[in-house]
């Protein structure tokens, strides 16, 4: 059931807790950061959250204004949820909180990484050359298309078909979160089918890793 426990404590930062210091809330707010999703793709997402948990957070999200849920195309479409202006507030704070645990030890395994997570990581963790040419890359995600776009040492997300791209990269998150993290598993990761490329290899390079061969100084 939602919990209505509170700190009591004035504080802003104990405020904020009292709204969003449940286990599993600010990471369903990190999956509604890209995009609206349905319930179930949010379990997907949170595939070690209870359906109960998950309808919990998402209720307790929505009653304090941080969630709402709207129909899409007609009152008869599906039903998504997705950030309040307010609860978009939290974007700056996630991102940080996504970079600060980089550094935290890696939990036991099995372990799963949802595709906003690895895509968070690329907006935090790619380092580009802002002097390089602009890359646009066609990212599919376990059958989800992204739009990667980098430009002068910044790098965008959005989700959907890119007008035209230079690069197209099919794989999975886990797969693309460890090719991040060890540029050395490019190759076989080509190699076994993992990743599927269309397009130039040093393109693919330069945008993961900001430089033609990762392997030089």
């Amino acid at each position: 059931m939602p919990t209505s426990r509170s700190y009591r404590d004035s504080c802003g930062m104990a405020r904020a807790l009292d709204v969003v210091g449940e286990r599993w809330a600010l990471l369903v707010v990190r999956e509604l950061l890209l995009v609206p999703q349905r319930f179930s793709e949010l379990r997907h997402a949170l595939p070690n959250a209870s359906s109960n948990l998950l309808a919990d957070r998402l209720r307790e999200l929505e009653h304090h204004g941080v969630v709402r849920r709207r129909r899409l195309e007609s009152a008869a479409g599906p039903q998504v949820y997705e950030l309040t202006e307010w609860g978009r507030k939290l974007e700056p704070i996630v991102l940080a909180l996504s970079e600060w645990g980089i550094d935290a030890p890696s939990p036991p395994e099995p372990t799963s990484l949802s595709a906003t997570s690895v895509l968070i990581f690329l907006r935090i963790g790619l380092r580009p050359d802002p002097a390089a040419p602009p890359i646009v890359c066609r990212l599919d995600l376990d059958g989800s298309v992204w739009t990667v776009h980098v430009d002068s040492g910044e790098v965008r997300v959005r989700s959907g078909e890119p007008a035209t791209a230079d690069i197209s990269l099919r794989t999975d998150p886990k797969t693309l979160g460890g090719l991040m993290e060890d540029p050395a598993a490019l190759d076989s990761a080509l190699a076994e089918g993992s990743v599927a490329l269309v397009g130039d290899l040093l393109t693919l390079k330069q945008l993961l890793y900001g430089v033609a061969d990762p392997q030089r100084p």
